[in-house]
C-alpha cells in the first residue's frame, strides 16, 4: 500500500492524544496552517477559495475524523482513497503533499508547545506519510 512504515498503535495514541488537545484551538490551528502553507509555498493559494472559512472548517473535520480512523486503518483506507481521487479535481498534485504535511507540522509545533515532543512528530510523520501515500496512489490510479 505504501513506502512508509505503518503507524503503530504507540503513533496512533500520540496522535490521537495530540489532536484531542489542539481542540480548544482548533479555529486557531486551521489559521496557523494555511498561513503556514501559503507561507512555504505561495503558489497554492490559487487552488483555495477567497473566502477561506468553509475551507478551514472542512480541513479540521477532515483531520478530526482521519485522527479518529486510524483505530480502523482498513474502514479508513478507503475513505482516504476517495479524497485523493477528489483532490485530483482540486489541481492538487503529488508534489504538493510534501508542502502540506510541513504545514501540518509546523501548524502542530506552534500549537502544542512543548507538548510537540520529538515521539509526536515522528508519529504525525509516520501517519501523514501513511495517508498521503495513499491519496497519492489513489490519484494516480482511475
Amino acid at each position: 500500500m505504501t513506502s512508509m512504515p505503518l503507524p503503530t498503535p504507540a503513533h496512533i495514541t500520540l496522535v490521537q492524544t495530540s489532536w484531542q488537545r489542539c481542540q480548544p484551538i482548533i479555529d486557531t490551528a486551521a489559521n496557523l496552517f494555511y498561513d503556514r502553507l501559503f507561507t512555504l509555498d505561495p503558489s497554492l493559494r490559487s487552488l483555495f477559495p477567497a473566502e477561506m472559512g468553509e475551507q478551514k472548517k472542512k480541513l479540521m473535520t477532515m483531520i478530526s475524523a482521519a485522527v479518529a480512523g486510524l483505530n480502523d486503518l482498513n474502514a479508513l483506507v478507503p475513505v482516504v482513497q476517495k479524497l485523493g481521487r477528489r483532490h485530483v479535481a482540486y489541481k492538487v498534485e503529488a508534489r504538493h503533499y510534501p508542502v502540506v504535511g510541513q504545514a501540518l507540522l509546523d501548524t502542530l509545533a506552534t500549537g502544542l508547545g512543548p507538548a510537540f515532543t520529538p515521539e509526536v512528530k515522528e508519529a504525525w510523520t509516520v501517519v501523514y506519510g501513511v495517508l498521503a501515500d495513499t491519496m497519492i496512489s489513489a490519484a494516480s490510479t482511475p
